[in-house]
């Protein structure tokens, strides 16, 4: 493969709109990526234009029709290629992530029995617990969730071990923690799954904004991300092993079909949507060299963000070190970057998260505070209180020169809203 080319961050940043905003007439900083990431000009236009010209349903004889239906075709291929899953009909589409995992686990639940058992974790953002907490419940199953540990907040592998045995159906965990950035030793887990019959359920919505998805290296069964998150428009995606895309029985209208992706796509899709999701990738593809194919592309590209967010990494927790008022849940060792993305959970001592985000952004530095949906993380963290914690999500746009401004800001703040 040719070498990586270095990524040049003002050329990139040029891309998005956003970034070249000013509110109240100064610049804003954007490091609330877990959220969502801010989207480049190529995909605004591709929805728009579908939106202007082209808007219409499957099925048609009539030219938008037939569009919308190539569409449909080029979505999935964009999107099997991003994560390299092994036919573009294993995809499926959706409004998000939440509403396909609760979908797909009324689908996979009908097959359980009164005392199967379901693993789920703490690290995970609550639509990969409630999800199966519920159908759980409706069947009558076993729930085990397993903890992290507090130092690194890796999942605790050991207790994973000892709870997964014969009777365990599934096993739901995500790549990477939207709330500390830890990166999970997700072929572990589907190991030991596997060797039960378990299904394993990855959520990948953090991971995939950061490094490059390998569904036929990890070999699990079912996969979710959502392209809001990786710089395109509010549109779920979900890989199903083809094991499984005709074995399932999933809730839908009757004359829908019941062959390939379509049996799991309720109502009309979002074509608008897909059209900006195929750009989006495009754009995550962009700095590959001509003549590549798209993966080949996507893996060079990734390589190049990846670099930079480790950089990133590197500065923030080089300006972290210094402030030992501040709590980093999740990898703080610089010899252990590349277990994290570059999302940090912190805890400031005597401050109320919630007002410290409050503070930012009358600076125009966007952050986030609160519990971000991992509320089992947060209550084996004893960290729900006062806001909960201040997240600062960095994404491939952003800049050295952004986390300086931002550690600036953090600590005039600090002295601005202590807790009396």
């Amino acid at each position: 493969m040719p070498q990586i080319k270095h990524l040049n961050i003002e050329v990139l940043r040029k891309d998005f709109p956003a970034l070249q905003q000013k509110h109240q007439g100064k610049s804003v900083i954007f490091m609330d990526g877990p959220g969502g990431a801010q989207v480049a000009n190529a995909t605004l236009q591709a929805m728009q234009d579908y939106l202007g010209q082209y808007n219409s349903n499957l099925g048609g004889a009539f030219f938008s029709s037939q569009i919308t239906t190539d569409l449909m075709s080029k979505a999935r291929y964009y999107a099997a290629t991003l994560i390299n899953a092994e036919h573009p009909e294993n995809m499926v589409f959706g409004a998000n992530m939440t509403s396909l995992t609760f979908s797909l686990s009324r689908a996979i639940a009908k097959e359980w029995k009164v005392g199967d058992e379901v693993v789920v974790t703490r690290l995970d953002h609550y639509a990969n617990v409630s999800s199966w907490q519920q159908a759980a419940q409706d069947k009558g199953c076993i729930v085990h969730q397993i903890d992290v540990e507090p130092e690194t907040c890796d999942l605790n592998y050991q207790q994973l071990e000892s709870v997964i045995n014969e009777k365990t159906k599934l096993v739901a965990v995500t790549y990477a923690s939207n709330t500390t950035g830890t990166i999970v030793d997700i072929k572990r887990v589907i190991d030991i799954a596997h060797k039960v019959g378990a299904k394993v359920f990855v959520d990948a919505v953090h991971y995939a904004p950061h490094h490059l998805i390998d569904i036929q290296k990890l070999h699990c069964d079912f996969l979710v991300c959502s392209a809001y998150k990786f710089f395109g428009p509010h549109v779920g995606m979900m890989y199903i092993h083809p094991e499984w895309l005709h074995r399932l029985d999933p809730y839908k209208v009757e004359p829908a079909t019941n062959i390939g992706p379509g049996r799991y796509e309720t109502g009309t899709q979002s074509f608008e949507a897909l059209s900006g999701m195929v750009e989006c990738i495009e754009h995550l593809a962009a700095l590959g060299d001509t003549g590549l194919s798209l993966r080949e592309r996507l893996e060079q590209s990734f390589s190049a963000y990846s670099a930079h967010e480790q950089q990133l990494s590197e500065v923030f927790l080089q300006h972290l070190n210094k402030m030992p008022e501040v709590t980093c849940y999740g990898h703080i060792n610089l010899d252990r970057i590349s277990q994290r993305t570059p999302t940090f959970a912190l805890k400031i001592n005597g401050v109320d998260s919630g007002e410290m985000a409050k503070f930012l952004a009358k600076k125009n530095i966007c952050v986030w505070s609160g519990h971000f949906y991992a509320i089992g993380l947060l209550e084996q963290l004893n960290c729900s209180e006062n806001g909960g914690l201040l997240r600062v999500g960095l994404m491939h746009y952003n800049t050295e020169e952004e986390i300086t401004v931002f550690f600036d800001e953090l600590k005039l703040g600090i002295k601005e809203v202590a807790i009396g």
